[in-house]
């Protein structure tokens, strides 16, 4: 029988894929728990992403700011809302960033791990589960061919990846360790609604509408796997019901392309979808290379084979028919949008919380 859960802990649940995962909850009639949405609103959480889901929910949510390297907190809140799951998107995530400000990334992704397992473990009598969020980055960069697959040997190139891994160490420790159930996923290149604009999709979309630049690095054939973030929103619940406590799965999109052809493609897009630009020529025209980032892994891809078997997971999105809804949605949302961009979103937080 599939795990149901009565009081879901949801860390990161105001950033990118936390809310999609919060608004794609809540719109499934089969789950009648609660979510505890636990985030401390850093630059990339949004609340006003999650306007409405609190009418929808009614009592059945409740969003807590807090900083989940804060032990004694996290473990009030886990007491106090009898939380029998964690699932744990809470990270920073920008690899630019990371090369610029590796101790966010350590703090966070390393320390505020560890944190919230300890508070499961020391809770093991109420924790059914504890779902951790990882990337495929922790694996580093794979040659022409190939496919990363549960069994591959991690090698992270950045900051942020060897924080993930890290992370990822620490789960399957606290279950080999203390028998933690756990389960985790690594997933590859997310789009979709409700991004942070300094991605590389959203970033895109911005910029070609407004006839802006479109920086790809070096020679942009770098080759990413894109999951459009409501598949993976289904991966994760379906591990999160149905693998076995310790099992790891990769999640991807089946969407492996070199990030000039995504560009292009968004740029074909916006063309047919938005005005023209004022000297009417295509919006490939703005792509514009530039310098190479260090440690710029050539190419990821996602063997997703194993959950797909194990529990009948497949992507309902092609990149096709993703990146038009992703587009369409970036062209329908500028209020949010230029409220991210603008920073103001940030002074609507100050206001509500502090």
């Amino acid at each position: 029988m599939p795990r149901a859960f009565r009081n879901l802990m949801v860390t990161g649940g105001a950033g990118f894929i936390g809310v999609n995962f919060i608004r794609w909850l809540c719109d499934r009639p089969d789950f009648t728990g609660h979510v505890i949405n636990v985030d401390l609103l850093t630059y990339a959480g949004n609340p006003l992403s999650l306007l409405g889901v609190a009418e929808r929910f009614g009592p059945r949510y409740h969003f807590i700011k807090a900083d989940i390297c804060d032990a004694l907190r996290i473990a009030e809140i886990i007491a106090t809302y009898e939380i029998d799951a964690i699932v744990h998107f809470a990270a920073e995530s920008h690899v630019d960033r990371s090369i610029a400000a590796p101790d966010a990334f350590v703090r966070t992704n390393i320390l505020g791990t560890y944190t919230l397992l300890q508070a499961a473990r020391e809770h093991a009598d109420q924790i059914q589960l504890f779902h951790h969020i990882s990337t495929d980055e922790v694996f580093g960069s794979l040659g022409k061919r190939g496919a990363f697959t549960e069994k591959t040997p991690y090698a992270p190139n950045s900051p942020y990846s060897a924080s993930k891994a890290a992370s990822d160490h620490l789960v399957r420790a606290f279950h080999e360790t203390y028998g933690l159930p756990t389960t985790l996923s690594n997933c590859s290149n997310n789009y979709g609604p409700f991004q942070f604009p300094e991605k590389l999709i959203p970033l895109m979309i911005l910029n070609a509408r407004e006839g802006k630049p479109l920086p790809v690095y070096g020679d942009g054939l770098n080759v990413r796997d894109w999951l459009f973030v409501a598949d993976h929103c289904s991966a994760i619940w379906r591990v999160m019901q149905e693998a076995k406590p310790g099992s790891t799965y990769n999640v991807g999109g089946r969407n492996e392309l070199p990030n000039l052809r995504v560009v292009e493609k968004i740029c074909d897009l916006v063309d047919q979808k938005a005005p023209p630009l004022a000297d009417g020529k295509p919006r490939r025209s703005l792509i514009t290379f530039v310098k190479d980032r260090p440690g710029h892994d050539r190419r990821y891809a996602i063997n997703c084979a194993k959950i797909e078997r194990d529990l009948g997971w497949r992507p309902a999105e092609t990149w096709e028919t993703g990146f038009e809804r992703t587009v369409d949605w970036y062209l329908k949302n500028a209020e949010w949008c230029d409220q991210v961009r603008s920073g103001e979103y940030q002074k609507w937080i100050a206001t509500h919380y502090g």
